[in-house]
């Protein structure tokens, strides 16, 4: 089962090379960067700290450190890359309580392999967490292209 895991996150990697991207490189780059460290971070203190939950075994694991850069880079780059900036709110909101829908149920199935186990963390946790970090990796994107925009000033 976990090998259906990795290869989900490296088909994930492909997906979100080889789609048409909307954004500007330094846009993926760096947000893809803020992702990546958000995650790590995040996971940092709520498994290694809290105990909450973790990757395979407790403590650190080199492949739960793959499987985030894995399933990190590329989700993010999907999620932001046909974020509608531009679009009502309620278009915004609809797609960012669509990706916390697939990602908690994406979740719900890793927690049937050994590669993610919850201990006291309860998935109705990651349900409410989940728009959360997706609204901060909008917010991030819109700081970065703020940022670029200054840069070209």
């Amino acid at each position: 089962m976990l090998i259906f895991v990795y290869i989900f996150f490296i088909t994930l990697n492909f997906v979100s090379y080889f789609v048409p991207k909307r954004l500007y490189k330094i846009e993926l780059y760096s947000t893809t960067l803020f992702a990546l460290l958000f995650g790590i971070i995040a996971d940092l203190i709520l498994d290694l700290h809290y105990k909450l939950y973790g990757y395979f075994d407790g403590g650190f694991q080199w492949k739960g450190l793959l499987g985030e850069f894995l399933y990190f880079i590329p989700i993010s780059i999907l999620f932001l890359n046909y974020y509608p900036l531009y679009k009502p709110h309620k278009n915004q909101l609809f797609y960012i309580l669509s990706w916390s829908v697939i990602s908690t149920l994406l979740e719900w199935l890793i927690l049937k392999t050994d590669f993610f186990y919850e201990n006291g963390w309860k998935l109705w946790y990651s349900a409410i967490a989940y728009p959360i970090i997706f609204l901060i990796l909008v917010i991030n994107l819109k700081f970065v292209k703020k940022l670029i925009k200054q840069a070209s000033c």
